[in-house]
């Protein structure tokens, strides 16, 4: 059976022939409604589902998923000449400390470096590493003075190792050196107390004559070393503690993805292919005849300059809150060109997706960029899949470039380098997406343009 309908298109009379349904048909039209009106809440399921994985995997246990994390350790000591006279013999302390904290680090979770005092603090200055402990040069000798004073009246004084933070690589990085510098020390020393305690012990045995050890003396020697904690260069006021450069990065990528939204909506509107509604009022302009290259090049010039407004009220509401900003031109420059790659990439998924590109913008830069960018929780102390993530989402690469501007004097391999050419890789791919996707669209007549209803209907 056939159906006959009619439609009126100003002084035309069309005639529509629509086949009639049939019982067999009606539950397979009732089924795409349904799943069409299920969609967003699927969308929104899948999407909360991504979101408590990404935000709750990587801050619920980070000590569970230490791994890598970068330490440094210095033996400087010299060592010294212990023994009465014609028993004379050389020792370095340092050294046996020096095993005896290799053996104490868990090499699966902590990357530890012995290195010179040198190379340890230029990698420090670099954010190459988040603590260096440092056994100092009079070690050895110290610690002889300690044994030899248990038995022999005088002053002394216990010999210690030093624990330097890294406070510009962050709270969480400078709080997790300090627990593993702790649990190594409680290990080193208890090892060494055993040995002096022996040592001294086995002295006293063999001079016969002197007096038996008091309890003050043996928790001396039970417990010989002492930790001295000292921040490596520390932030200046206005840092957040390490924050200021997250933060700042994660200004540069939202204003990027939703600024870019702003303006795609916008134009859309003043060019007539969208509405824009104002309450209970909407205002659709006539649609103008402009092709998809030409409309994604009008979007990426209004950015362009909305960035470069953007930037300087950024740097110029940091300032006025107090912000610690060494090198504001540098900062500046930066945000402006980070700000245009996010942007125009943003730009060029709606062009090349529609709406759906909204969704993809959120979690390209969102969603994977927070938890994967290191600027909470250092990429070494997240679970290993975000370490995967952090070698391309442009979070990271933007909070690696602001925190090198910002707290490593703009040094180019404690991030600057990287993060600079990681932008441009970014800029370059949105770039190509948007021009090669519009022009095909273009070369292929899918132009944006109002449905003529009437003549839909006749075809």
């Amino acid at each position: 059976m056939a159906t006959s309908s009619r439609v009126h298109t100003g002084d035309e009379l069309f005639a529509v022939t629509v086949p009639a349904v049939t019982a067999p048909d009606a539950p397979s039209s009732r089924r795409v409604p349904l799943l069409r009106k299920a969609m967003p809440v699927i969308v929104v399921t899948l999407l909360a589902a991504l979101l408590s994985v990404m935000y709750l995997d990587y801050v619920v246990d980070p000590e569970k998923n230490l791994h890598n994390f970068p330490m440094a350790l210095v033996n400087q000591d010299v060592g010294d000449t212990l023994g009465a006279p014609g028993q004379q013999r050389q020792v370095n302390f340092g050294d046996q400390i020096a095993a005896g904290v290799r053996q104490a680090v868990p090499g699966n979770e902590i990357d530890l470096r012995v290195l010179g005092i040198d190379e340890a603090q230029l990698q420090m200055q670099d954010g190459k590493v988040y603590g260096t402990l440092v056994i100092p040069g009079d070690f050895s000798k110290r610690l002889g003075i300690l044994g030899a004073g248990s038995v022999v009246p005088g002053d002394i004084e216990r010999p210690s190792l030093t624990l330097q933070t890294n406070p510009r690589a962050g709270v969480f990085a400078t709080s997790t050196v300090q627990r593993i510098g702790d649990r190594v020390f409680a290990q080193v020393d208890a090892l060494v107390g055993k040995q002096l305690t022996d040592q001294v012990n086995t002295q006293l045995a063999a001079g016969g004559t002197a007096p038996a050890l008091s309890a003050a003396t043996r928790l001396t020697l039970a417990h010989p070393l002492r930790l001295d904690v000292q921040p490596f260069h520390p932030l200046a006021p206005g840092s957040g503690e390490g924050l200021t450069a997250f933060f700042y990065a994660l200004l540069l990528l939202l204003i990027g993805v939703v600024g870019s939204m702003i303006v795609h909506t916008l134009v859309d509107s003043a060019l007539g292919f969208v509405p824009t509604e104002y309450g209970p009022w909407f205002v659709h302009l006539p649609w103008t005849p402009i092709s998809r290259v030409r409309t994604l090049l009008l979007k990426w010039a209004i950015w362009a300059v909305t960035a470069v407004i953007v930037a300087a009220v950024f740097l110029g509401i940091g300032k006025a809150l107090g912000m610690s900003i060494e090198r504001p031109l540098a900062l500046y420059l930066y945000s402006v060109f980070a700000m245009i790659a996010v942007g125009w990439t943003a730009l060029s998924n709606l062009a090349a997706i529609g709406s759906a590109g909204l969704l993809v913008n959120l979690i390209l830069f969102v969603i994977l960029g927070l938890p994967s960018s290191g600027g909470t929780v250092p990429i070494e102390a997240t679970p290993r899949y975000f370490g995967w993530l952090a070698t391309f989402e442009p979070m990271h690469q933007v909070f690696l470039a602001v925190r090198s501007i910002l707290y490593f004097d703009a040094s180019g391999p404690a991030g600057l380098t990287r993060g600079f050419w990681m932008t441009v890789v970014g800029l370059a791919i949105g770039l190509v997406v948007g021009l090669v996707v519009t022009r095909f669209y273009d070369r292929r007549g899918l132009h944006r343009r109002p449905l003529d209803t009437g003549r839909h209907a006749a075809a």
